[in-house]
């Protein structure tokens, strides 16, 4: 791994771009073979192909580096990411991205690290501030208004409910299912709590 970021290096110090990239997939790669709480600067330094020095002058600490690393690899400050047209293609999203097994072990990593790295997650959803589960609840809401939840759902049970099917896939599910079989068990799960698609007129 650590040949791949410095084989086509020119010799001196890595350009500030290349090594931030470096550094972060090395961080995530690390996170997902060893998780939060066995991973360390040292270790990302050595995978990433630079110094520790160079790794401690972007990132304070551990905690900051993969805090950085989930965010880039979740796409939290995506400007491009303003939300999806409705249900079903919220969960056909979430559904290729849980097809790809990389995703499935880091989620399953992450989830982990409330055990054995608390400030892991805690600091995450402090500094991401919920950005993409306020987007999910503006959807449901958008979606209850249009009549394709009942009226009286409540939508805080609705996404806790969500978010809950994608914790029962990572745990329970084969990481060699394809997209759309992942997005029927989510279609299957979004009908019982009342979904119903819009029928298209015409």
């Amino acid at each position: 791994m650590a040949d791949r970021t410095t084989s086509q290096r020119p010799a001196g110090r890595p350009r500030s771009q290349e090594a931030d990239l470096a550094i972060l997939t090395a961080a995530l790669d690390v996170l997902i073979e060893q998780g939060a709480r066995h991973t360390s600067i040292e270790q990302v330094a050595r995978r990433a192909g630079v110094t520790r020095a160079t790794v401690y002058r972007r990132f304070a600490d551990r905690t900051a580096l993969l805090v950085r690393a989930l965010e880039w690899a979740n796409h939290d400050h995506d400007p491009a990411f303003t939300g999806w047209r409705d249900i079903d293609h919220m969960l056909e999203e979430w559904a290729a991205h849980l097809a790809v097994p990389r995703n499935r072990r880091l989620l399953r990593r992450v989830y982990g690290a409330r055990d054995d790295y608390p400030e892991l997650t805690t600091t995450y959803r402090q500094v991401n501030s919920g950005r993409r589960a306020a987007v999910v609840r503006e959807l449901l809401l958008r979606t209850r208004e249009s009549g394709c939840f009942p009226s009286g759902v409540d939508l805080d049970t609705v996404q806790e409910a969500l978010s809950g099917a994608v914790l029962h896939h990572l745990g329970t599910h084969p990481d060699d299912e394809s997209a759309a079989e992942i997005k029927a068990y989510f279609l299957r799960v979004a009908r019982q709590l009342g979904w119903r698609p819009a029928v298209a007129e015409g």
